[in-house]
């Protein structure tokens, strides 16, 4: 745990249920590397979780410090960056600014690789919580009353996947060796649907039909221009 988890409330209660549970936690900083070389060679496996939401915290080039700290410290076995999203491999048609998540992914890779340090990378494609209970909304969370809006012709599938699960794969990732220096993609077929789809499967659950508006994919990208940067990183990106 880094020193400032301690003023965030959140994070810190979820910590402690850790702890409740028989974890042990290490505390160490991005800014000590004597610090950090020393919690890393008290684990054999690092799972990174830095955030790469700008308008929260963007802080995935951060875990450049951390592979320092890895390769000097010679014994872990498997190390896991803070992926989680697309394979940003793949990602390379992404429009600026949002592609900047991708391409700090990929930078992070470059060193991990460089550094000959054991990995896995997982792809989960779209956290289900940010797009399946707002129906591909954006500046929310909560499913639309009266109307829903339909980017683009609403049929280009997506993989949505729920947190936990992602989180259920990766800790079986850690120490299986088919998964040594490889990208783990996660993508259940029952998972794969389009906004379409997604909206369909709300209204029957609901019984409610929703206005459908269209919103043009040239329509979408002048929206984006002119507002702050973190707000078009955030859905240039989304």
């Amino acid at each position: 745990m880094r020193p400032e988890i301690g003023l965030d409330v959140e994070k810190l209660q979820l910590l402690l249920s850790f702890k409740a549970q028989g974890a042990r936690l290490v505390e160490a900083s991005v800014d000590d590397h004597r610090g950090l070389v020393a919690a890393v060679k008290q684990v054999d496996v690092v799972v990174s979780a830095m955030s790469g939401v700008h308008f929260r915290a963007h802080k995935l080039l951060l875990q450049l410090k951390l592979v320092e700290a890895i390769k000097e410290a010679g014994n872990v076995k498997r190390f896991l960056p803070s992926e989680f999203g697309m394979n940003p491999a793949r990602m390379g048609h992404a429009l600026e600014p949002g592609r900047v998540s991708f391409d700090e992914k990929m930078e992070i890779r470059k060193a991990i690789e460089e550094a000959n340090i054991p990995h896995t990378y997982i792809s989960a494609n779209c956290f289900a919580a940010y797009f399946v209970p707002n129906l591909c909304q954006m500046r929310t969370l909560l499913p639309p009353k009266e109307e829903v809006h339909v980017y683009g012709d609403g049929n280009v599938k997506a993989i949505f996947m729920d947190e936990d699960d992602v989180a259920a794969y990766t800790i079986r990732c850690i120490d299986d060796p088919r998964a040594l220096n490889k990208t783990i993609y996660l993508r259940p077929e029952e998972n794969i649907l389009s906004q379409n789809e997604l909206i369909a499967k709300w209204e029957k659950l609901s019984g409610k039909v929703l206005e459908k508006i269209p919103i043009p994919s040239e329509e979408f990208l002048a929206s984006i221009k002119g507002t702050d940067l973190a707000n078009q990183v955030g859905i240039g990106h989304y």
